[in-house]
């Protein structure tokens, strides 16, 4: 290639890097894949090998991959952390593996190597201080990464303080007090599958993979967030491990595990090419059976001496590279695209397609999460695609094969009215996701009355899943009405959970069915007559309204009084009570419009439930704090937030979840998060909580408030 040509391609490549890995390291939400990314690298190092002269210090070559997020405190690494150059096939593995030996004048067969599974997540420098966890932080640039510690921090496979054995390993190799790990962050492939499911139900964009998820929840700004993401870890190194003492990494992966550290089982030392080149097959064959994503092997000398002689480039080391493994996909027919209607409504097109065989296992289905993600993909029915799985367990729909596209390829379209009940479906506004909205759809059954008997709702004791479930399979319940116009203590009597396995006496024989019987039945319906007079926030909270959790619920019985009242209301009276925008006053608007919705109503309120706001005292003593609102954040330490909410509403305020410029009070307790930095930035006066325990005390404000 001219010099003019290639100089105009290597700047060319350069930007198209430079803006996928901003994609892939900060935005979490890469537009190609891991192998497309790795070709347009290869193919900028190759071009550079070719004209050195247009090598410069910026180009991605030469710098550590990622970058350092404004969004977090940035944190300077101990010593930097090294990218890893790639082996894309085992012939360019032999040729480091030879050059290797080469450099360090020994014969290949005669060098030690240790080989791990190269895990594909997040990495992470943990710095612990007197043995107990002090910081984590992001790779970012390499030099400087992003303080996740709080997040880390809920990772239950990360030790708060090292075992004590180590730790005296650790005082007598040099590193006084203070030592940086560094290894991996990743999500099970059992936990990505829940979290993208649960976003298809919700109506968010899934993630693209694994990775992508423990990227996204490491970097959270809520650690309760990434709490609920099941993230584990993998540790594999240290700032500088030589000042423990320790000759290998063999030996520094066995201390690491001793210390309480999590360490990948199948690391193994290898002797000679021939050994590494049967890990890299073994562990290509085994990748199918883990629980975590990996997409290839890194491969080390394991002595630190043979390390130490071989250095750094300027992104990576030269004693270790890593050997990607090829991605498996394959090409099929796209058959059908059909619409399932979620727990919540939610309408998820699903990909039919020609079964194949991709990696390990037959699929014929995928789910296409929503029409936008169809669009884009720009995927029609008898289109040829490819596929492949998401982190190598998700059945994913890459794309079609438009060069064979036929000419009867048909486009596809939501469908207008829900497949499950046939009412009409809705698309909020900046929402991907299609719902419908029918409180009497028979595929979000199971999950509305689920809701509907909890605690915070209805509280209708024993009526759980299980219940619920075989209610539902013979026919008892399909809606909340039911519960009350339908249901009687004969029916819930008799009906079977089960089956006897074996012969127990004179009251049955094995098979027999096991009815919930007329003692369960009898209590059960205790409580459902009980639950009709929980009051109008209970009710609202129960019908399982989008948006509507059981504050909102409360401060909408509160401010309209009856459930007349409300359904009666237009979207600007409802927007304008404090604590519920626009966005949630269409919702509402939009769930009593419908009519089977309405039609559920009018069945509970002639089963006798109440509709309506109990009435309180309105005395002058009684209702000190009508007019003001309160919003309660973090963690109170007598009484629980719902109490607290309680006992505020009973003396005439007004309890919101959201905190605006109409607030009248913040109540802070310990941990408080978000709400109490919105109320300080708009000056929002913040109480603790012993003037929280005078007001409730006296029913006044404290002096001076």
């Amino acid at each position: 290639m001219p010099q003019e040509s290639a100089a105009e391609r290597i700047r060319e490549l350069r930007q198209l890097l430079d803006y996928h890995a901003y994609r892939y390291y900060v935005l979490d939400s890469p537009e190609i894949t891991d192998a497309e990314f790795d070709q347009l690298f290869v193919e900028l190092q190759s071009l550079e090998r070719e004209n050195p002269e247009l090598i410069s210090p910026d180009s991605y070559t030469q710098r550590v991959g990622g970058a350092v997020s404004q969004a977090f405190s940035p944190v300077v690494h101990a010593q930097r952390m090294y990218s890893m150059d790639d082996a894309m096939d085992l012939d360019e593995l032999d040729d480091w593996l030879y050059r290797t030996a080469d450099s360090l004048s020994a014969a290949p067969e005669a060098l030690a190597f240790l080989c791990e599974l190269k895990i594909d997540g997040l990495g992470v420098a943990l710095t612990y201080q007197d043995g107990q966890l002090l910081r984590a932080a992001t790779r970012g640039d390499g030099s400087t990464g992003e303080d996740v510690t709080a997040n880390v921090q809920t990772i239950k496979d990360v030790p708060a303080i090292l075992k004590a054995e180590a730790l005296s390993q650790l005082e007598a190799g040099g590193f006084g007090q203070s030592i940086e790990l560094r290894g991996e962050i990743y999500m099970p492939r059992h936990s990505f599958a829940k979290l993208n499911e649960e976003a298809d139900e919700a109506g968010r964009a899934s993630f693209a993979n694994p990775r992508n998820a423990a990227a996204g929840s490491l970097r959270q700004k809520d650690s309760r967030v990434t709490a609920t993401r099941d993230l584990a870890s993998f540790l594999y190194a240290a700032a500088d491990a030589t000042a423990l003492g320790l000759s290998s990494q063999e030996g520094l992966l066995t201390w690491l595990n001793k210390a309480g550290l999590s360490v990948n089982p199948h690391a193994k030392r290898c002797i000679g090419a021939q050994a590494v080149h049967e890990y890299c097959e073994w562990a290509q064959s085994i990748r199918d059976e883990l629980d975590y994503d990996i997409d290839g092997v890194v491969v080390k000398l394991d002595g630190f001496d043979e390390q130490e002689q071989l250095g750094f480039t300027a992104r990576a080391p030269r004693w270790a590279i890593a050997f990607k493994f090829p991605p498996e996909q394959k090409q099929t027919v796209l058959r059908e695209i059909r619409v399932q209607v979620g727990r919540t409504g939610v309408l998820t097109p699903v990909a039919e397609f020609d079964p194949v065989e991709v990696a390990g296992s037959t699929i014929a289905r995928a789910t296409l999460h929503n029409i936008d993600e169809i669009r884009r993909k720009d995927v029609r029915v008898g289109d040829t695609i490819i596929v492949h799985k998401a982190g190598d367990v998700i059945p994913e729909v890459v794309g079609p094969v438009r060069e064979v596209r036929p000419a009867n390829a048909v486009e596809f379209e939501m469908p207008q009215t829900c497949p499950s009940c046939g009412s009409a479906v809705v698309q909020e506004e900046g929402e991907v996701a299609w719902r419908c909205v029918s409180i009497d759809c028979p595929a979000q059954a199971a999950e509305r009355l689920k809701h509907w008997a909890s605690r915070k709702a209805m509280d209708i004791d024993g009526v759980g899943e299980e219940l619920i479930g075989r209610m539902i399979e013979h026919g008892l319940l399909s809606d909340v009405a039911d519960i009350y116009d339908k249901l009687s203590e004969h029916d819930l009597a008799t009906l079977p959970t089960g089956r006897h396995y074996e012969t127990k006496g004179k009251g049955h024989e094995a098979g027999d069915e096991i009815p919930v019987g007329h003692t369960v039945a009898s209590k059960i319906m205790t409580q459902i007559e009980e639950s009709r007079t929980r009051g109008l926030g209970r009710v609202l909270f129960g019908l399982g309204i989008r948006h509507v959790g059981e504050r909102v619920a409360q401060t909408l019985a509160d401010s309209f009084g009856s459930l007349e009242a409300l359904i009666a209301a237009d979207e600007q009276a409802i927007s304008a009570i404090e604590g519920i925008g626009p966005k949630m006053a269409h919702v509402i608007c939009e769930f009593f419009s419908i009519q089977d919705n309405l039609a559920v109503i009018e069945r509970l309120r002639r089963a006798g439930v109440v509709l309506e706001q109990e009435q309180v005292a309105t005395s002058e003593q009684e209702q000190t704090l009508a007019g003001l609102s309160f919003v309660l954040t973090g963690t109170l330490e007598k009484r629980t937030r719902d109490e607290a909410s309680a006992a505020l509403r009973a003396l005439g305020a007004k309890v919101v979840g959201s905190v605006s410029k109409k607030t009248s009070y913040v109540v802070a307790g310990a941990s408080a998060g978000s709400k109490l930095t919105k109320a300080e930035q708009l000056g929002v006066a913040v109480l603790d909580e012993a003037a929280l325990d005078i007001i409730l005390e006296t029913g006044q404000l404290p002096a001076g408030v």
